[in-house]
């Protein structure tokens, strides 16, 4: 059986990710982490909840500890894409996490919050960025960070970008990268224009394509059938149930949540 252990993983790392708790890779972590640890471009296809953040982020995070550099201002190592601020708000929180034992900057950039707390956040310069591509290209406009000094650059949940309308974003902010870059690409699906894409920015990658006809093995599915009135009493009879530190309850609007918020408290 396949451990981190036997990644190779760079100490630092290897005891940040034993302190997680992991110990088996994960299919698209097994087949992804080692050609990205060799510096190849990867293009991985694998459904949400696979374990792609800690696909790409160990990888990166390997070779930041290995190849530690001072920082540039308005600069970033790493540059890491996502297509919300929750997606990119949680891929900062794992490079922290993962990154625990080495000297490390993380930044985020979304929308939907100040602009002038980014810029400062930026101006001596990160690690590792994480970005929505609207908010990423204000920055740059506004000449508060520069993509030439990226070593590696990461999409993540690519077909959701293109879905939100961000593909021309993303040609607007690729040709800004340098040329010689290691490229990570990162969709649960891969439609026509992400495929051109993919073959635009990428070159000669590692492909990992897991099967995505059916539920990852991390994830058990259930359907209840219930009337609209018995949906209460279903989520607390499921919640008292359930062996489980913490859950997601998911809405259909603002109030439905906010007044089933109210109802669990």
């Amino acid at each position: 059986m396949t451990t981190f252990s036997s990644l190779n993983l760079a100490e630092p790392i290897a005891k940040a990710v034993a302190a997680e708790g992991y110990e088996t890779p994960t299919p698209i972590q097994l087949q992804a982490i080692p050609p990205a640890l060799e510096g190849r471009d990867i293009l991985g296809i694998a459904q949400t909840g696979t374990g792609k953040t800690a696909a790409f982020a160990l990888p990166i995070l390997d070779r930041i500890a290995r190849n530690p550099k001072p920082l540039r201002p308005k600069s970033a190592r790493v540059l890491v894409l996502a297509p919300t601020r929750e997606l990119a708000a949680q891929i900062a929180a794992s490079f922290s996490a993962y990154g625990r034992n080495i000297r490390l900057s993380v930044a985020t950039v979304f929308g939907g919050v100040p602009i002038n707390r980014q810029i400062r956040d930026l101006a001596r310069g990160v690690d590792v960025l994480v970005a929505t591509p609207g908010r990423l290209i204000d920055l740059i406009d506004r000449k508060a960070v520069m993509l030439n000094a990226a070593e590696i650059a990461v999409l993540d949940e690519a077909d959701q970008m293109l879905d939100l309308g961000f593909v021309h974003a993303l040609r607007q902010l690729m040709p800004l990268l340098p040329r010689d870059r290691q490229t990570l690409l990162f969709s649960a699906t891969m439609p026509r224009e992400l495929r051109h894409l993919a073959d635009e920015v990428l070159h000669r990658p590692a492909v990992v394509e897991l099967a995505h006809d059916r539920p990852p093995e991390t994830i058990a599915h259930a359907v209840h059938a219930v009337q609209e009135g018995d949906k209460f009493a279903l989520l607390e009879a499921l919640l008292a149930e359930a062996d489980f530190r913490s859950a997601i309850v998911f809405t259909r609007t603002k109030h439905r949540a906010k007044r089933l918020a109210q109802q669990l408290e």
